[in-house]
C-alpha cells in the first residue's frame, strides 16, 4: 500500500541535495557611530561649516549641504562585504582605484579630479568607506585630503 505522500514501503526515500552554506565572517572591529568622528571633525575638515547630518544609523552616516545634488561627506560600514567589489566599482564609474594603506591596513582610493575622492580601508573581512564629493561647487578642501583625513581618524579609532 502507498502512502498518501507517495513512495513506497521499501523505505528508499530521496534526500535532498547537500548545500553549501557560507559561513558568517567572524565577528569584526567596531567602527563607531560615522566611524568615531563627530559632526565637527567633518566640518573643520571639508572647511564648510554648514553640512548638516541628514543621514545617521548603524552601518553609516551622511552629512549634505544644498540637497541631494550638492556637497557631501559619507562614512559606510560594510560588515562581511569583499572591499575588491567596492574599489572595482569605483573603476567603472570613472575612479580608477589606486592601493593604500592607511594604519597598516590596505585599501583603495578612487577620484574625479578635486572634486570627488573616496578611500576605503580593509579590516579582514570588513572595511569602512569615506566619500567627499563637491558636486559642482568649488572645493573649499583638497578631497581626497579631507577623505584621508577621517579616514586615518577612523582607524586610529577602532576598537
Amino acid at each position: 500500500m502507498l502512502s498518501a505522500c507517495g513512495g513506497d514501503s521499501s523505505g528508499d526515500t530521496a534526500q535532498p541535495a547537500p548545500t553549501t552554506a557560507r559561513a558568517p565572517s567572524p565577528l569584526g572591529p567596531f567602527f563607531g557611530e560615522c566611524g568615531n568622528v563627530s559632526d565637527d571633525e567633518v566640518k573643520q575638515a571639508f572647511a564648510m561649516p554648514d553640512l548638516p547630518v541628514i543621514t545617521r544609523n548603524s552601518v553609516g552616516c551622511v552629512w549634505e549641504a544644498g540637497g541631494p545634488l550638492g556637497p557631501s561627506v559619507s562614512f559606510s560600514w560594510y560588515r562581511g562585504s569583499p572591499i575588491g567589489r567596492e574599489a572595482a566599482g569605483s573603476g567603472l564609474i570613472g575612479r580608477p582605484p589606486e592601493k593604500i594603506e592607511i594604519d597598516g591596513h590596505p585599501g583603495f582610493r578612487g577620484s574625479l579630479g578635486d572634486q570627488l575622492c573616496e578611500i576605503g580601508v580593509q579590516y579582514g573581512d570588513d572595511f569602512f568607506h569615506w566619500s567627499v564629493t563637491y558636486a559642482d561647487f568649488p572645493p573649499t578642501a583638497d578631497a581626497c585630503d579631507v577623505a584621508r583625513h577621517l579616514a586615518e581618524l577612523t582607524a586610529s579609532r577602532v576598537k
